[in-house]
């Protein structure tokens, strides 16, 4: 039986663990050949055997995403090796500091800023021509609540996925009368690295696994996703449409 993503292929970032680790995975075992990006070798190691167990096939690319040139390289080598890109999961990412505004320094910000926005441009300029080659480009891009709710001393945090979803909305209106259909995945509370970092004191086994996330967001990279410019509120388990302020 012809898996759903035969022949696909998906670009994975942040894709040594967390939401990223389980989606590459998914993906993988859905079909598609994943192209998978983080800055940890261990981890990407780890993720190969698990998909080689399950069957799939993977590209290791130990990279990191500051590494604007190299993203830019990367491009180059799928052009040549591919001739397409199918899948492009932007979910690499960090919180940064958890402090009053006031009480930042500007490299911390600014840290921030380059992996959550400046990165996924960069990927979003290198991946596009790829995307249009493929009969059903599809890109997710992970996003955050604190983009809308703009908590409390997570100020570098909500205001770096705040423009993520400006840039990624901004592409999405863009390609709207193409083949590429470009979303946003909200995961809300999920058991990952980041989560503990930013919220220490929550127990992390009352939350749901990345595991279960990816689930939702393998239909989202399917030829037979037809939706742009919309955000899935994966807690919710609903797909959302972009509102001015009430």
């Amino acid at each position: 039986m012809t898996k759903p993503l035969a022949s696909r292929i998906a670009l994975v970032t942040g894709a040594s663990r967390g939401i990223g680790y389980a989606t590459a995975v998914a993906l993988a075992k859905a079909g598609a050949h994943v192209v998978a990006v983080a800055r940890t070798q261990g981890g990407l190691e780890e993720l190969d055997d698990e998909i080689r167990k399950a069957g799939g096939s993977t590209t290791l690319v130990p990279l990191s995403l500051t590494d604007y040139d190299g993203i830019a390289r990367l491009g180059l080598a799928l052009h040549e090796r591919h001739g397409k890109l199918d899948i492009l999961v932007g979910n690499a990412g960090t919180a940064g500091p958890s402090s009053p505004l006031g009480h930042i320094e500007l490299k911390p910000w600014n840290d921030v800023f380059a992996i959550n926005v400046t990165a996924n441009f960069q990927l979003i300029r290198c991946m596009d021509p790829l995307l249009r080659q493929s009969d059903a480009g599809r890109s997710v891009f992970v996003t955050s609540g604190v983009a809308h709710k703009a908590n409390a001393y997570l100020g570098p945090y909500a205001a770096s996925k705040a423009a993520l979803e400006a840039l990624v909305r901004s592409w999405a209106n863009e390609t709207a009368n193409t083949k590429l259909r470009v979303n946003l995945f909200s995961p809300g509370p999920i058991r990952t690295r980041m989560r503990a970092q930013v919220f220490p004191g929550e127990d992390p086994m009352t939350l749901d696994t990345p595991d279960m996330a990816a689930e939702f967001i393998v239909p989202m990279c399917s030829p037979a996703w037809t939706e742009t410019g919309k955000l899935y509120d994966y807690k919710a388990r609903t797909l959302r449409s972009f509102q001015p302020p009430a």
